[in-house]
């Protein structure tokens, strides 16, 4: 987790939000070149229209009594932490203004100890969630909210699954480590299908789940070869296996359902093939397509992000290139987010089946140079995904950092919504000396933003 390094002054709301019953109780194609796709989106200029018309802020809800209310004793000590880290994604509800979103793995940074880095998880007890919320004026109110469980209603938690493969956890000092957890989600993009049960990524696998609409884990895909043992859930080795060398703690995260139903992914950043310095260094990440009624990938696709300071004009670090949201605005149409923390950009792309590489030699890890090394991957023949600049956030007034959920609202507004990161920094400043947190003073936020014509 990167800390907000803006925004840091804290605001403390009262709980001007609604919340569910039981919160409530106890609270009493090919594509081109770098420079001419550089030249093509600075005369573009679209985001020099586009506009903020409305913001809308989520108040002070104790986590501890968040999480307790939908599973009782699941949090025994919230060290001061207040509901965040809903901005994982944003899925429209179904009435004006209201959304669907999801937290992640729950508060977590990160503390240098001998010079290695620990993940901390000061509030370890803490279950992801599906929220639903409502835009009331300037507030965002919660509605609703389901836990997210195991086939025997346990809480999936948000600890790493597996021991040499995933970070290793520690207590919000760094000083003790945790327990990992097979049933353990790092959940990110969200959907919600026609018969209300809901579709979610995780970044641990990175996998694909099925969840009821009560929150229950029906079933959880993962990439051949994972070999995931100890869930108290049915797990299918049914995604392709080379996504097993995904970057720590950038699996998937973007997440769209297209009009006939079939599934969009997004890997965050590029794969760490052959080595995590080819990942660190590379601009080509994938797109993954999936049919629900084959419970298969029918499609993948290579998907190359401008350069990060294109993107984000304060960045020369390539290694902070990440998709966290993609949006279906037509039959096989995305809208693809490129960011940074600091900035964002939305490209229109077309999944065409000519770019279709699933199967193929990129999906082998013997492949050299990989997929991830070319340095212009359509130029070594590669069917790089086409793509169109239709806005770009970082330059429209009002847009906060880290935004991780983009939803459709009409033809010419999205609705985002930000990661606070739960109000944690990382570092050991983090806590006070009685292990309560230090707020950074970053609120989590659903903002309108208004386009100059269609998208």
């Amino acid at each position: 987790m990167s800390p907000h390094a803006a925004r840091k002054r804290r605001v403390r709301r009262s709980l001007a939000v609604g919340v569910p019953l039981a919160v409530a109780t106890a609270m009493a194609v090919t594509g081109t070149a770098m420079g001419s796709q550089q030249s093509a989106d600075h005369q573009h200029g679209a985001h020099k229209k586009a506009r903020v018309t409305h913001t809308a802020t989520l108040g002070d809800i104790p986590l501890g009594t968040f999480s307790n209310s939908l599973l009782p004793g699941t949090v025994d000590n919230d060290r001061g932490v207040d509901l965040g880290g809903i901005g994982s994604d944003l899925y429209p509800a179904g009435r004006k203004g209201e959304f669907w979103t999801v937290t992640d793995r729950g508060p977590n940074g990160q503390i240098k100890v001998d010079g290695k880095k620990r993940r901390t998880f000061p509030v370890p007890g803490f279950d992801p969630a599906i929220v639903k919320i409502r835009v009331s004026g300037e507030t965002v109110k919660v509605l609703s909210a389901v836990p997210i469980t195991t086939s025997s209603g346990k809480p999936v938690t948000g600890l790493p699954n597996q021991k040499g493969r995933d970070e290793a956890p520690y207590t919000y000092d760094a000083r003790k480590p945790l327990s990992y957890d097979p049933n353990g989600l790092d959940t990110e993009g969200l959907v919600r299908a026609a018969d209300g049960s809901f579709w979610l990524v995780d970044e641990y696998g990175p996998s694909l789940i099925h969840v009821s609409a009560r929150g229950k884990v029906l079933k959880r895909y993962v990439p051949e070869g994972l070999d995931l043992r100890g869930a108290d859930y049915p797990v299918v080795e049914a995604l392709p296996g080379i996504l097993s060398h995904r970057k720590t703690n950038r699996g998937f995260e973007g997440l769209t359902q297209l009009p006939g139903g079939d599934l969009v992914m997004a890997v965050q950043s590029p794969l760490s093939l052959p080595d995590e310095d080819a990942g660190e260094a590379s601009r080509t990440t994938r797109l993954l397509r999936f049919s629900p009624k084959k419970q298969a990938v029918t499609a993948e696709y290579a998907y190359r992000f401008a350069p990060v300071d294109v993107v984000d004009p304060g960045e020369d670090d390539t290694s902070e290139l990440k998709i966290s949201s993609v949006v279906a605005v037509g039959r096989d149409r995305l809208l693809v987010q490129e960011r940074t923390d600091k900035a964002a950009r939305l490209q229109s792309v077309t999944l065409d089946r000519r770019s279709n590489i699933l199967g193929g030699k990129w999906d082998s890890d013997t492949t050299k140079p990989s997929l991830e090394q070319l340095d212009d991957p359509a130029a070594s023949g590669v069917p790089v995904l086409r793509k169109r600049l239709v806005v770009d956030l970082g330059k429209v007034d009002g847009v906060p950092g880290k935004i991780e959920g983009v939803a459709k609202v009409d033809d010419r507004t999205l609705a985002l919504i930000n990661d606070n990161d739960f109000g944690m920094t990382d570092g050991p400043e983090a806590f006070d000396k009685n292990g309560r947190l230090v707020d950074s003073g970053v609120e989590t936020t659903v903002t309108y933003v208004k386009l100059p014509r269609k998208f």
